[in-house]
């Protein structure tokens, strides 16, 4: 209930920006978006959605590309987060690179995957790999390099090699930690996926929000950054689900 309430006192506030603003282009009214809405959801006047694809094709798309590139650098980051969480030199050597990539803004390194990867789907994808890859491979690290001792002394007594001690011991102990990275890098994912739709994004919701800003076309743009929004939500929500189910002992002493 308080947030039907919340969610209401925000759309009369929207209103109320936009009828003071008095220029659509600046300020779109909600009934303006929910027009685009509409319209971008059918084939209006001939004219099929945006730039002939509906908006739900240009968020599945977008989708499909943030789920691939997110994959990616989650499984990557387990990996370089284990191997620096358990082997200290390397851990010394590639921390400083990991920090270095995970400060970088998306763009700063979009062009140069262009350079080397085309203007298709592959740069796309890399950039989301690459901006997910960081959060996941600093928790997994920490989580890992902060396994409780005593456990790990235990296994290793009973005959455990070191590769089960990770699989057996460290790993169920660092979960908690790394169910935060992914949900980070599924969080970063979202926030460059208007990044890597920069160049060739149509259809993409990020494409399509970015095609719009160069026509004025405000409410497009809204509807864009509300639909990415709202279905980052969601899969937050999912990950949330998906963390109660596989780490139930989270929370509990």
């Amino acid at each position: 209930m308080v947030r039907v309430l919340a969610g209401a006192a925000l759309l009369v506030l929207w209103q109320l920006a936009a009828a003071a603003a008095a220029n659509p282009s600046f300020i779109p009214s909600p009934g303006a978006v929910w027009e685009q809405f509409l319209r971008l959801s059918t084939t209006h006047d001939g004219i099929r959605g945006y730039s002939g694809s509906l908006l739900v094709e240009h968020l599945g798309i977008s989708l499909r590309r943030i789920l691939i590139g997110s994959a990616i650098g989650v499984a990557g980051g387990l990996v370089v987060g284990v191997v620096l969480g358990t082997v200290p030199w390397i851990r010394v050597v590639a921390e400083p690179v990991v920090t270095f990539v995970r400060a970088l803004p998306p763009l700063a390194y979009f062009s140069l995957l262009i350079i080397w990867f085309g203007i298709d789907e592959t740069p796309k994808l890399w950039l989301l790999a690459i901006a997910a890859l960081p959060p996941v491979a600093v928790a997994t690290a920490a989580a890992v390099h902060g396994a409780p001792s005593h456990l790990v002394e235990a296994a290793r007594a009973l005959g455990a090699r070191r590769r089960d001690v990770i699989r057996d011991v460290v790993l169920p102990n660092a979960l908690p930690e790394i169910f935060t990275g992914v949900r980070l890098a599924v969080g970063i994912a979202y926030s460059s996926v208007v990044a890597a739709e920069t160049v060739n994004g149509v259809p993409g919701i990020g494409g399509m929000v970015r095609d719009a800003q160069r026509y004025l076309q405000t409410d497009v743009v809204v509807l864009g950054l509300l639909a990415i929004g709202l279905s980052g939500l969601l899969i937050d929500g999912l990950l949330r689900v998906a963390e109660k189910r596989l780490i139930p002992w989270r929370g509990r002493s």
